[in-house]
């Protein structure tokens, strides 16, 4: 095995902060495997790139030896993680969670060890605390404390709702670590408040307190907020192969570096290399074609590129064409009013014309539906007939 002071050294790259790491370096010199444990709470069916972050972390610590933890947050997700919500979430079913968890359990493989992976869900011990269980856990922090979270504290500034269920979250979530007895807790930079609490809660029990690792936040298709399947800016381990090329081909070229950094298996200075020699779309592409044959497979990457490029030439798009952002609050807009408003036709009706012909494409394929609406958080190329190319990126 390789030097703790190696091995430290693995785990703060691209980390965005590591605490304490003069405690994590003691624990990394006993020479023993550590427990490092990742929470997920399934709230929505599938995993996406995001997840990918801190779970491609967690693999280089599985290949150094240690044993991780992939804790299933089948108790916390009914309570709903309060995290960045500006309004109270609605709590899931016990059904929808159960339903989640299952597709949770079989995606995280295709990034961790599955031979090697603990996988534990957190209503194992949450459950039996009972009524009183949860009094007394409640017991051992103050509200003045949970009050201290930026989400919290400016929902209360702005007169929004707090429910009482919500201060119990990061409670549930530091428990796991009591439960678990883990040496170290992996999360986003948003998580930082919980995984606190549960170096307070095992400092309480008299346990040794874990390390916290940070992993930065991925922006979604949108380039502006974190990938989040609610928002729709998301690109899901599971979805086909052809989906996640052509989500990755419409992001910009500044989010695509953004993307290297944090999802590519590529050093520092062969992305620095790529952004030095090599043209912005061939590097895109290289890009989907690393994560697709990673969810899927090389050959499947292969076909996405051939596909690419045959529509690419079909299409002749120039390198260089206007670029457009379309502000839409969300909602996204009709491809013919699209159209009238890149200035690719004078009017909706024209617009329809062009699609009745053939004439009018998004990324050199034809588009059949004149009620198509391009959702917001996306990128691509407009085409109207052979020679007129609009870069769109809709908000």
């Amino acid at each position: 095995m390789i030097s703790a002071e190696e091995q430290l050294s693995i785990f703060k790259h691209r980390a965005d902060e590591v605490l304490v790491e003069s405690e994590l370096l003691a624990k990394l010199r006993r020479g023993k495997p550590l427990r490092v444990k990742l929470g997920a709470d399934p709230t929505a069916p599938d995993l996406h790139l995001g997840h990918s972050v801190v779970l491609t972390k967690m693999r280089e610590m599985q290949d150094l030896g240690h044993h991780i933890i992939f804790l299933i947050g089948d108790f916390t997700g009914m309570i709903g993680d309060p995290t960045g919500r500006n309004v109270t979430r609605p709590p899931l079913t016990r059904e929808q969670i159960l339903a989640n968890a299952q597709t949770y359990a079989q995606q995280v493989f295709k990034i961790l060890d599955r031979e090697k992976t603990e996988i534990a869900f957190n209503s194992t011990w949450c459950m039996p605390l009972g009524a009183d269980g949860m009094i007394k856990l409640a017991a051992t922090y103050t509200l003045a404390r949970l009050m201290e979270r930026d989400d919290f504290k400016k929902r209360w500034a702005e007169n929004q709702p707090i429910s009482i269920h919500e201060l119990l979250y990061p409670l549930a979530q530091g428990y796991d670590s009591v439960a678990l007895k883990a040496d170290i807790e992996m999360g986003g930079t948003d998580q930082k408040f919980n995984l606190m609490v549960g170096r307070e809660l095992q400092k309480q029990n008299n346990q040794e307190q874990q390390c916290l690792i940070t992993m930065p936040l991925l922006e979604g298709l949108d380039g502006v907020e974190k990938m989040s399947k609610s928002k729709g800016n998301f690109i899901g381990f599971a979805e086909p192969a052809q989906e996640i090329f052509g989500k990755l081909m419409s992001i910009s070229d500044e989010l695509m570096w953004r993307y290297y950094a944090l999802l590519s298996t590529k050093s520092d200075a062969e992305v620095a290399a790529l952004k030095q020699n090599v043209h912005p779309k061939d590097s895109k592409v290289g890009l989907a074609h690393e994560i697709v044959a990673r969810y899927h497979s090389k050959f499947a990457a292969d076909k996405a590129v051939a596909d690419f490029e045959a529509r690419f030439k079909q299409g002749a798009m120039p390198d260089e064409m206007p670029e457009l952002e379309i502000h839409t609050s969300g909602r996204g807009i009709g491809i013919a009013q699209l159209t009238k408003q890149a200035g690719l036709a004078p009017s909706t009706s024209e617009a329809n014309r062009l699609i009745d012909g053939g004439g009018l494409r998004i990324d050199g394929e034809a588009v059949r539906e004149k009620g198509q609406i391009c959702a917001a958080g996306t990128q691509f190329v407009l085409q109207a007939g052979k020679r007129k190319f609009v870069r769109i990126r809709i908000l």
